[in-house]
Protein backbone atom coordinates (compact mmCIF):
# COMPACT_ATOMS: atom_id res chain seq x y z
CA UNK A 1 0.00 0.00 0.00
CA UNK A 2 2.63 2.01 0.65
CA UNK A 3 4.21 1.58 -3.09
CA UNK A 4 0.88 2.43 -4.46
CA UNK A 5 0.72 6.13 -1.95
CA UNK A 6 4.36 6.87 -2.84
CA UNK A 7 3.44 6.09 -6.66
CA UNK A 8 0.19 8.20 -6.71
CA UNK A 9 2.13 11.10 -4.81
CA UNK A 10 4.69 10.76 -7.73
CA UNK A 11 1.81 10.90 -10.20
CA UNK A 12 0.77 13.97 -8.63
CA UNK A 13 4.06 15.68 -8.46
CA UNK A 14 4.42 15.37 -11.93
CA UNK A 15 1.24 16.54 -12.53
CA UNK A 16 2.01 19.70 -11.17
CA UNK A 17 5.20 20.52 -12.10
CA UNK A 18 3.54 19.84 -16.27
CA UNK A 19 1.07 22.11 -15.18
CA UNK A 20 2.97 24.97 -13.28
CA UNK A 21 4.93 24.99 -16.44
CA UNK A 22 1.96 25.27 -18.80
CA UNK A 23 0.62 28.06 -16.73
CA UNK A 24 4.23 29.57 -16.34
CA UNK A 25 4.25 30.07 -20.49
CA UNK A 26 0.70 31.17 -20.54
CA UNK A 27 -0.77 27.83 -22.48
CA UNK A 28 -3.19 27.42 -19.37
CA UNK A 29 -4.97 30.35 -17.38
CA UNK A 30 -3.12 31.70 -14.24
CA UNK A 31 -5.51 31.56 -10.93
CA UNK A 32 -7.09 35.22 -9.77
CA UNK A 33 -4.39 37.35 -7.91
CA UNK A 34 -2.73 35.35 -5.37
CA UNK A 35 -4.29 32.25 -5.62
CA UNK A 36 -2.13 30.60 -9.13
CA UNK A 37 -0.58 27.99 -6.17
CA UNK A 38 -3.96 26.42 -5.51
CA UNK A 39 -4.89 26.58 -9.19
CA UNK A 40 -2.46 25.07 -10.58
CA UNK A 41 -2.69 22.22 -7.27
CA UNK A 42 -6.40 21.51 -7.59
CA UNK A 43 -5.79 21.16 -11.88
CA UNK A 44 -2.80 19.05 -11.06
CA UNK A 45 -5.48 17.22 -8.61
CA UNK A 46 -8.09 16.84 -10.96
CA UNK A 47 -5.82 15.16 -13.82
CA UNK A 48 -3.96 12.99 -11.93
CA UNK A 49 -6.99 11.63 -10.28
CA UNK A 50 -7.90 9.69 -13.89
CA UNK A 51 -4.18 9.17 -14.58
CA UNK A 52 -3.46 6.75 -11.58
CA UNK A 53 -6.56 5.24 -12.03
CA UNK A 54 -5.31 3.85 -15.38
CA UNK A 55 -1.68 4.14 -14.71
CA UNK A 56 -1.59 2.60 -12.07
CA UNK A 57 -3.72 0.08 -12.07
CA UNK A 58 -1.82 -3.05 -11.41
CA UNK A 59 -0.03 -1.62 -8.14
CA UNK A 60 -3.60 -0.83 -7.17
CA UNK A 61 -4.74 -4.19 -7.95
CA UNK A 62 -1.41 -5.70 -6.20
CA UNK A 63 -1.82 -3.58 -2.59
CA UNK A 64 -5.89 -4.76 -2.87
CA UNK A 65 -4.85 -8.33 -2.68
CA UNK A 66 -2.33 -7.73 0.07
CA UNK A 67 -5.12 -5.91 2.46
CA UNK A 68 -7.72 -8.42 1.60
CA UNK A 69 -5.37 -11.08 2.67
CA UNK A 70 -4.47 -9.29 5.97
CA UNK A 71 -8.17 -8.80 6.38
CA UNK A 72 -9.02 -12.55 6.33
CA UNK A 73 -6.04 -13.26 8.67
CA UNK A 74 -7.33 -11.11 11.24
CA UNK A 75 -10.75 -12.41 10.77
CA UNK A 76 -9.58 -15.94 11.38
CA UNK A 77 -7.43 -14.84 14.19
CA UNK A 78 -10.56 -13.01 15.71
CA UNK A 79 -12.66 -15.92 15.13
CA UNK A 80 -9.77 -18.76 16.70
CA UNK A 81 -9.55 -16.53 19.63
CA UNK A 82 -13.28 -16.03 20.04
CA UNK A 83 -13.47 -19.86 19.99
CA UNK A 84 -10.79 -20.13 22.48
CA UNK A 85 -12.53 -17.99 24.69
CA UNK A 86 -15.81 -20.07 24.14
CA UNK A 87 -13.99 -23.21 25.25
CA UNK A 88 -12.58 -21.49 28.37
CA UNK A 89 -16.13 -20.22 29.20
CA UNK A 90 -17.69 -23.41 28.34
CA UNK A 91 -14.62 -25.25 30.45
CA UNK A 92 -15.21 -22.93 33.72
CA UNK A 93 -18.98 -23.27 33.81
CA UNK A 94 -18.77 -27.32 33.69
CA UNK A 95 -16.43 -26.94 36.59
CA UNK A 96 -18.82 -24.93 38.44
CA UNK A 97 -21.37 -26.80 38.00
CA UNK A 98 -19.60 -30.43 38.96
CA UNK A 99 -17.82 -28.53 41.86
Amino acid sequence: MLRYSLMRLGLFAACFLVIWGLVYVRVLPAGLGDSNLLWVMLLALVVSAPLSFVVLRGVREQASVQVASRVERTKANLAASAAQEDEADDASRAAAQNG
